[in-house]
């Protein structure tokens, strides 16, 4: 590879981290979830598998889960009931959280199993080699090719992003609005019970004739 190439990848990582690699315990009776900020139409690819804790054997029955992949609106793109090992593969149809959960069913005595996941999102999510395979491209136009594509997407991402602060800006007034309401509704309130404690003196020393 070129030094051109050795530049580009760093550049690449550094724009678009968009993999999750992970490796977490799950024990019997319990369950983990993990969630991803994804936009809409964005591809999204996974695969996750049970490490074998006895290496050479077969792995054990009880080494099983059950993998559910949802949307914000509780769209479901995966299900698993009971594997050690899957993968998935969706476009997003809305923006927001997206999450996979597993779960482990309950034995006892409890285990604890391992479990590796790797989640990759937008252009992570392509299979580079292949791509270059079928279009018959060398390293550098690869390169090329991947950077004007994060170039995009970054494009893309800043477009979203912005779409959510306005979100966020509309929700802040609103709520401001209706701190405004509260503090003068408040504050009648303040001056009516202050009126009526008022009153009340007044009428109290009236009738005992101290005024």
């Amino acid at each position: 590879m070129g030094r051109a190439g050795l530049f580009l990848l760093p550049i690449l990582g550094f724009l678009f981290p968009a993999v999750q690699s992970l490796r977490f315990d799950l024990q019997s009776g319990h369950s983990k979830c993990i969630a991803e900020d994804i936009k809409s139409n964005t591809m999204s690819v996974g695969q996750y598998n049970i490490i074998n804790p006895n290496e050479g054997h077969p792995l054990p029955d009880s080494h099983k889960v059950t993998v559910r992949v949802t949307s914000t609106y509780n769209n479901n793109y995966h299900f698993g009931e009971n594997v050690e090992s899957g993968q998935f593969a969706f476009t997003a149809a809305e923006a927001g959280d997206h999450m996979t959960c597993f779960w482990a069913p309950e034995h006892k005595p409890p285990i604890t199993m391992t479990v590796d996941f790797e989640w990759k999102i937008g252009i992570a999510a392509k299979d580079w080699p292949d791509v270059a395979n079928k279009e018959q491209l060398n390293v550098m136009e690869v390169e090329l090719t991947k950077l004007e594509d994060t170039v995009e997407s970054i494009h893309e991402e800043m477009f979203y992003l912005r779409e959510r602060e306005e979100e966020i800006q509309e929700l802040n007034g609103k709520a401001n609005s209706k701190m405004d309401w509260l503090t003068i509704f408040s504050l009648m309130v303040c001056l009516l019970v202050a009126g009526l404690q008022i009153w009340h003196l007044k009428s109290f020393f009236g009738r005992k004739k101290l005024l």
